[in-house]
């Protein structure tokens, strides 16, 4: 039949169609496919004249462009091939035969796994016709009857499903029908012929979900019948939008996502509501987070270190960061580590969340560690260090929400200690997490550039610490990190041990527990702990007015600053110093009332101090007895007179930070060290020190070294412009007068030494030989 002799309002469809198909479908696509046929060859401006249909009110480039076939003499059939070529289901079943119809359209079905299916597709035509089943666009084998039986239907039987038909050269589509086969857990063949044929029923209910904030939240519904049924989810008493599914999906849940779900089945017979369920949205939380960071430096009997004093204050700023309390310290002896292990579990309490940090000497035997205080004999036994597992046991007994160690330490044994400890187990609580520095067996290491010193893990650790991640997760990113450093690959690598079973995080948030006698306690605690004199003014006799003023920079170290504030015209010249303080603390006068903070020792607070002021460091607060009481002298001067004059008050300024807790008070030794286990293999750390070949070590030639000196000074070392690597381990060979029989520290081999050398030269270099 020419195309032009097919009615006006079949071919107005057909422009319709056409006009709103997908690019590769449409009137261009046809008017490219009618190219290929010489007779029908379209020229650029028939093509230009039909595209600018679309500028006329009732315009159709389409329309434009059939009418032009059909003056050219195109037929129907070509015309069907061409569309077929484009596989246009749409426009072909508007050009179907007339004497093609269907009287029976294939029905939706939602039916059970195991049953037996028919789809149905009855048509009539002249002469005949004839039928073939697709599922999607593929054609199903044998699918050539009025009827597709599948017996038995199964999953993977579910789709859309068309019939088509043809009669000659003409054919038609019939409707899609869409299958929807469930499977019943557990559910015989048997059971399956107990249902009422196509009656609506509810064969997979929806599941309690218990989330949290950020999962994933999925629930499903399958119901069987004919006709199929549709879906709304509802959510307390509430339809859904977005929920006409069998299933309803939400990304990353939030609280408010919490609530009673069910489903509401239905089709244009019956209906039916499945199960009720409740979904909770739950967030991880502590009832608070505090934490413990212990930094040993100015050992007397063994290698002095230098990184952690930076290493405990920038994770101290980054813990206040994400609401811990934390209780910094640095340069403890035995007795003073543990009660300060006493005090901060006073701190923690159910629910609460623990991290304990330690940078300095120790080691691992036998799958303990073991950290060493500054007062350590050489050699030392566990007797006379404080055990990691211990203290882990002791942590648990307070139900804590979350339990972390982070071990700045070597890991190699210890050959002087033999002990094996008869250790409690420990209870599975599912919250513990250990970031060792370094693996069992090895050392860790420190780098010193522009006079501060940092580890390695630490150097990694603060890069990411503040991330809102799983803590396990983001350790495992800090151990990617540092695998990636050419300065320690093949030489330290973090290790994790974890019995972590949900998504705590450092960063969730705290609620805290109904206030009770405890929590005001703890509280309390914590604040006497962080407690700073307030700022004074003294007046003079001489007309002098002057601030005394305070900083903390650890929990047991503290800056006093002073400064004139008003003097009298009459003086030539003023002057006003700090001294006499408590033996206690044994302060070198040489360090104090120095004019930057740096030159006293103190290079970490020095933008946050006033400027223009005198300053002294006062460190092992931890040690002083009674109240810190010092001597104020002002000096000054007339004009025209040689001698200077002095005025001194006393000031009291009471207990500060850390010295009220009492952590001096003498610790009875006992066996509780011998207790606590949390892994198979936990492992702890160490630190050893390779010695500045510019600047002696001090405790090399005092056999007893003032022990409340604390940190070495960063940067005195006269090898300017290098860096330093120093090993941490707490073995290192070093012949002290202090040591009994041989050191405790095994020495490392001069090819290992060379090797890692070359490795850091022209960037960081030894600080001396082992």
């Amino acid at each position: 039949v020419p195309l032009g002799r097919v009615p006006e309002p079949l071919l107005r469809r057909l422009s319709a169609v056409l006009d709103r198909a997908p690019p590769g479908q449409g009137w261009r696509a046809l008017a490219r496919r009618a190219e290929s046929r010489g007779a029908l060859r379209l020229s650029p401006l028939d093509l230009e004249q039909c595209s600018l249909q679309v500028l006329e009110p009732e315009g159709s480039p389409s329309w434009s462009l059939l009418k032009l076939l059909g003056d050219r003499g195109c037929t129907v059939v070509e015309l069907v091939e061409s569309l077929q070529a484009l596989e246009h289901t749409e426009a072909l079943q508007c050009l179907g035969h007339t004497g093609i119809k269907i009287v029976v359209q294939p029905d939706s079905q939602a039916v059970l796994s195991g049953q037996v299916v028919k789809l149905c597709c009855r048509a009539t035509g002249h002469p005949f016709v004839h039928y073939q089943w697709f599922k999607q666009e593929k054609e199903v084998p044998q699918g050539h009857s009025p009827e597709l039986v599948l017996n038995p239907v199964s999953v993977k039987d579910s789709g859309f499903y068309i019939c088509r038909v043809n009669s000659g050269s003409s054919f038609v589509f019939s409707q899609w029908a869409h299958l929807q086969v469930w499977q019943l857990q557990g559910t015989s063949h048997g059971d399956l012929m107990v249902l009422p044929q196509n009656k609506l029923c509810i064969c997979v209910q929806p599941q309690p979900q218990n989330l949290t904030v950020g999962d994933a939240l999925v629930l499903e519904c399958g119901a069987v019948g004919n006709p199929i049924p549709h879906y709304q989810w509802v959510r307390n008493g509430f339809p859904l939008a977005n929920g006409s599914k069998n299933v309803y999906k939400v990304a990353h849940v939030e609280v408010e996502h919490q609530g009673t779900y069910w489903c509401h089945v239905f089709n244009n017979q019956e209906n039916e509501d499945s199960r009720k369920v409740e979904v909770t949205i739950g967030e991880f939380f502590s009832t608070d987070k505090v934490a413990l960071l212990i930094g040993n430096m100015s050992y007397w009997n063994h290698p002095q270190l230098k990184a952690p004093m930076v290493d405990v204050y920038e994770l101290n700023s980054l813990l206040r960061q994400l609401d811990f309390k934390v209780v910094s310290l640095l340069d403890l002896t035995e007795s003073e580590m543990r009660n300060a292990v006493d005090e901060f579990l006073l701190l923690l309490d159910k629910g609460v969340y623990g991290l304990f940090y330690y940078a300095g000497h120790g080691y691992e035997n036998y799958g303990n560690s073991f950290l060493v205080p500054v007062d350590a004999p050489n050699p030392y036994r566990s007797a006379n260090c404080l055990c990691v597992q211990h203290i882990l046991r002791l942590m648990q007994g307070k139900e804590t929400g979350l339990n972390v160690f982070l071990l700045d330490m070597c890991r190699r044994r210890n050959e002087y200690d033999d002990t094996v400890l008869i250790l409690d187990a420990l209870k599975v609580t599912a919250n513990i997490v250990f970031g060792y520095a370094t693996c069992q067996g090895a050392e860790a290491f420190e780098i010193q550039q522009s006079g501060l010193a940092n580890g390695i893990f630490m150097k990694f650790l603060k890069e990411r610490l503040l991330e809102d991640k799983k803590i396990t997760v983001l350790l495992d990113e800090v151990a990617e990190d540092m695998g990636r450093c050419p300065l320690t690959k093949g030489r330290q690598a973090l290790e994790i041990h974890s019995s972590l079973s949900e998504k705590r995080a450092l960063t969730d948030p705290v609620r805290p527990a109904p206030s009770s006698a405890e929590s005001l306690a703890r509280n309390l605690q914590w604040a006497k702990a962080h407690e700073l004199p307030a700022s004074v003014y003294l007046e003079f006799q001489c007309g002098v007015q002057m601030q005394l003023g305070f900083a903390a920079e650890f929990s047991n170290v503290m800056i006093i600053y002073t400064r004139i504030v008003r003097k009298s015209p009459e003086l030539a010249a003023c002057r006003a110093h700090v001294m006499a303080f408590p033996h206690d603390l044994d302060v070198d006068p040489k360090l104090a009332n120095k004019g930057t903070p740096e030159e006293t020792g103190s290079y970490l607070v020095s933008k946050e101090l006033p400027k223009h002021c005198l300053y002294t460091r006062l460190s092992s607060l931890q040690k002083l007895r009674e109240h810190l009481t010092f001597t104020v002298c002002l000096h000054y001067g007339y004009p025209g007179v040689k001698d200077t004059m002095d005025e001194r008050k006393e000031v009291d300024v009471g207990k500060p930070l850390v010295a009220r807790l009492g952590l001096h008070h003498g610790f009875q030794t006992s066996n509780c060290c011998m207790t606590g286990y949390p892994f198979p293999n936990p492992t702890g750390a160490a630190q050893c020190h390779i010695p500045n070949p510019c600047q002696p070590d001090s405790w090399a030639d005092v056999p007893h070294p003032n022990p409340s000196a604390s940190m070495a000074q960063p940067g005195a070392c006269s090898c300017s412009g290098t860096s330093k690597v120093v090993l941490a381990s707490g073995h290192g060979v070093h012949n002290s007068p202090a040591a009994v029989g041989r050191s405790n520290v095994p020495v490392e081999t001069n090819d290992d030494t060379a090797e890692l050398e070359l490795l850091l030269s022209g960037s960081l270099s030894f600080s001396g030989q082992l």
